[in-house]
């Protein structure tokens, strides 16, 4: 892929109306219908960000599949495209892959496996269709796994679960498809089975085609794609394949999942009340084929999405689209700002008019653009399921409404409190205004809300951030991207409530004992309380105002 060049204005206010090309019913539906967006949900160090690069290894987006972790990797993860993700090993910002396999175009939203940036994670899966489940064979559900369940749950998302790291031992794979029923409340069904051969993973069988994978290992830390031998259950010549002792087990374990297993129901699996689990190793790529094959098959393409204006079906005729990240300085050479775009319906084209309905004025989108990481490529048109970038100089927000005729606002974009503070400062003052172009930018694309406090000395920047981690992110980010370093102090305050009412009860109640008076970005009131005594006595006695978790 090659870089796009920047336009130099491609989010701009227009009032020429924009010429329509008729909509072609018959192939809106043929791209819906081969559209998958979806979202990996997993703990940290369950195997996301290795099972991302094999996805692309496998659809041919990449031809080496890179390592997070390994000291003598040649490359970084694809996925991990931010020069603090490449240092640390880890992913802190969502990133969106987008490549085609066997027919189907993938939509891949790649989000942080830290808990510390759920906002970001919670605002990508809103984005997605389905989500496919990560687990460890050794953990199996783990905390941060649950706390993404649920937000899926809470959408009836489609789970797709893949037990990783079945190349190590682990748990039986019978008592991981107990717990994760027992935990988390959803059946199971054991899409595909692990072969073992002397207890070294060596297959999976998949149950729906009635075929047994054979992997063959290499030598090159599965850089590459696995070669597989594949065999009927009912071949005669699958006892000499696998071996005697591999058969048998294999048989007794088909048997019991047959008799004891709950059975395969596609209408289940869209309504998220029943998981198809896969088993496989992302490391040596085993079963990682078989389970993509039948992901693209058995996952939903896009479907309808809740509005102010009732459900929004793909196939409606007009455009519409919701932004759900912003991202600064993916290319810092031009200190860009790309707003990534979640289409929803219609047929969008480089260069149309739309409809923003936050603000009510048209916008012409030029040049948008695609994604693998970091790189990108320009566009001429995308379809429901897509998610595009589109250059934006400030006009657009996380939450925005695109496209549509008339007043809508697609619903369940997720605001989250800070539950950190730290007052900002410019290692050098003479670095002030990159330090605060740099922090507006960053808040703008949701790393974390700054807030303002009145001093003798003028406004003092207080960062607020969900997790503790986005103060390193954002002093990294502010150093290397901005080149204005700062340094945090941070705050004793947790409990922030915005407050709105008469301006004088106002006054009264955010200048209390144990309280802080700040100011958002639009300058409305906002209370920082030292402990949740302060809070609790507030919202018992102070009943002329109201008070709020997030920005009203």
């Amino acid at each position: 892929m090659t870089d796009a060049a920047e336009p130099e204005n491609s989010v701009t206010a227009d009032v020429t109306p924009a010429a329509e090309t008729p909509v072609d019913h018959s192939r809106l539906e043929r791209e819906i219908a081969r559209r998958r967006t979806f979202a990996i949900i997993s703990h940290p160090d369950a195997g996301k960000t290795t099972l991302t690069e094999k996805l692309l290894l496998y659809g041919g987006a990449i031809h080496l599949a890179g390592s997070v972790k390994a000291r003598r990797a040649t490359r970084h993860a694809t996925s991990d495209w931010m020069k603090l993700e490449q240092e640390r090993g880890i992913s802190v910002t969502s990133s969106v892959l987008q490549f085609e396999f066997l027919g189907y175009q993938l939509n891949l939203l790649d989000t942080p496996g830290h808990e510390d940036f759920s906002e970001d994670t919670y605002r990508t899966l809103v984005a997605a269709d389905s989500a496919i489940m990560l687990l460890d064979n050794r953990r199996g559900v783990e905390e941060r796994t649950r706390q993404l369940f649920d937000v899926c749950k809470l959408k009836r998302t489609p789970i797709f679960t893949l037990v990783n790291k079945c190349d190590r031992h682990g748990e039986d794979p019978l008592k991981l498809i107990q717990d994760v029923e027992a935990d988390l409340g959803i059946d199971c069904y054991a899409a595909t089975w692990p072969v073992f051969e002397n207890d070294v993973f060596v297959g999976v069988y998949d149950r729906l085609k009635r075929e047994v994978h054979l992997f063959e290992r290499s030598g090159d830390r599965g850089a590459t794609r696995a070669d597989d031998t594949i065999v009927g259950i009912d071949d005669p010549k699958l006892i000499d394949a696998m071996g005697e002792s591999a058969f048998d087990r294999l048989m007794n374990d088909i048997e019991l999942l047959d008799a004891a297993g709950h059975e395969y129901d596609h209408q289940r699996v869209i309504e998220g009340a029943l998981t198809p689990v896969f088993f496989g190793s992302a490391l040596t790529n085993f079963g990682i084929e078989p389970f993509l094959r039948e992901f693209l098959e058995l996952a939903p393409p896009p479907g309808p999405r809740d509005s102010s204006i009732g459900p929004v079906e793909p196939t409606r005729d007009d455009f519409t689209g919701f932004v759900f990240k912003i991202q600064a300085n993916m290319d810092p050479k031009h200190r860009d700002r790309v707003a990534f775009l979640r289409v929803v319906s219609g047929h969008f084209e480089a260069n149309m008019q739309v409809l923003h309905q936050r603000t009510g004025k048209p916008l012409r989108l030029a040049a948008p653009q695609q994604f693998m990481a970091r790189d990108r490529v320009a566009i001429e048109e995308a379809w429901p399921g897509d998610v595009i970038g589109v250059m934006d100089r400030g006009n657009l927000r996380i939450g925005d409404t695109l496209g549509g005729d008339g007043k809508m606002e697609f619903q369940g974009i997720p605001r989250f409190a800070p539950e950190h503070f730290a007052r900002a400062m410019p290692a050098d003052p003479m670095k002030r205004k990159q330090f605060d172009q740099g922090l507006r930018q960053l808040t703008e694309e949701g790393a974390a809300q700054v807030f303002y406090a009145e001093t003798s000395a003028g406004s003092q920047p207080i960062v607020g951030a969900v997790g503790q981690l986005q103060f390193d992110v954002m002093a990294f980010r502010l150093e290397y991207e901005y080149s204005a370093p700062c340094k945090f102090e941070k705050m004793s305050y947790r409990w922030p409530r915005w407050i709105t009412g008469p301006k004088a009860d106002v006054e009264r109640v955010a200048t209390g004992l144990g309280r802080l008076k700040v100011y958002d970005h639009k300058g409305a009131t906002v209370v920082l309380f030292q402990d949740q005594w302060a809070l609790r006595r507030a919202l018992q006695h102070e009943t002329t105002v109201q008070f709020h978790e997030t920005a009203p």
